[in-house]
């Protein structure tokens, strides 16, 4: 018996020491990618590196003020569009769990999720660049909006399913009409999951490229028109990370720096968002 138990005890350190080093073996290329980025990136940032466009090829300085600018306007697009049509969706599919269209719905969700994003940027592009004749923000914008919209409508409707139907009995016992029990009772209590699915989904967006070579296309000078090319990192960075010029290397470092900061802070917040609203059953 004693040999038995020993052999148990010995199994269990043994599995709880393998799967410790696995752990943190995954950890190990997450801390390469971010140690390196972080030394290659950090030293190139100042204030004239965030307040100044690039300069022409052979000029020395120049900064990344029209890429910044650009990513802010097109993501705050793609959020205004995703974020009404997938809360909306995730809400219908809370409230109609064994419906047809509910089912056919989240297939298609569950697809679309799984599109490469390369896809959906060739897609966006024969929809709208073509027919509006020419390269634009807005249509970068509804790229990257089909990209998030699945995060956002699956995030609300699991958020959404652990909600008591006490709740929504209560609001209809006191005479509330449905919507109002949706957009002041539901939404309201489920706010944490939702606020984490938008962030979750902005994150996920915002180091895209290959949807925006297709749509935004990119811009050299300081724009703020959605109906024209904009930059933004991503792009940037992959047009000067492959450029052969010293100095627009140094700008991608940079940008990869700054867009790897951008993207670190929207999934700490969405962890500190998670942890102070969190769902009571």
């Amino acid at each position: 018996m004693n040999a038995l138990l020993k052999y148990r005890i010995a199994k269990s350190k043994t599995l709880h020491v393998l799967t410790s080093v696995l752990a943190f073996a995954c950890v190990l290329p997450l801390m390469a990618i971010l140690s390196f980025i972080i030394k290659a990136g950090i030293t190139k940032i100042n204030w004239h590196f965030l307040v100044n466009i690039p300069k022409p090829v052979g000029e020395a300085g120049g900064g990344i003020a029209n890429a910044l600018l650009g990513t802010l306007i097109i993501i705050a697009v793609a959020a205004a569009i995703a974020i009404p049509v997938g809360i909306l969706c995730g809400v219908y599919l809370s409230e109609n769990k064994n419906s047809r269209l509910a089912n056919w719905s989240r297939l298609c969700v569950d697809i679309l999720q799984g599109v490469p994003s390369i896809v959906i940027g060739i897609v966006a592009y024969f929809w709208l660049v073509k027919p509006l004749g020419g390269f634009s923000a807005f249509s970068g914008s509804v790229a990257l909006a089909m990209m998030m919209l699945p995060i956002v409508i699956r995030s609300t409707e699991e958020t959404l399913k652990l909600l008591p139907d006490s709740l929504k009995e209560a609001a209809f016992a006191l005479g509330t009409p449905f919507h109002r029990v949706i957009l002041k009772v539901i939404i309201p209590c489920g706010i944490s999951g939702i606020l984490s699915g938008v962030m979750l989904s902005v994150a996920r967006v915002a180091g895209e490229t290959a949807p925006l070579l297709f749509t935004a296309f990119g811009n050299p000078y300081l724009s703020a028109n959605i109906t024209k090319p904009m930059q933004s990192l991503p792009l940037l960075i992959f047009n000067y990370a492959t450029s052969p010029y010293n100095d627009w290397h140094d700008l991608a470092w940079g940008a990869s720096f700054i867009l790897l900061v951008f993207v670190l802070l929207l999934n700490i917040s969405t962890k500190l968002m998670t942890k102070k609203w969190k769902v009571q059953l």
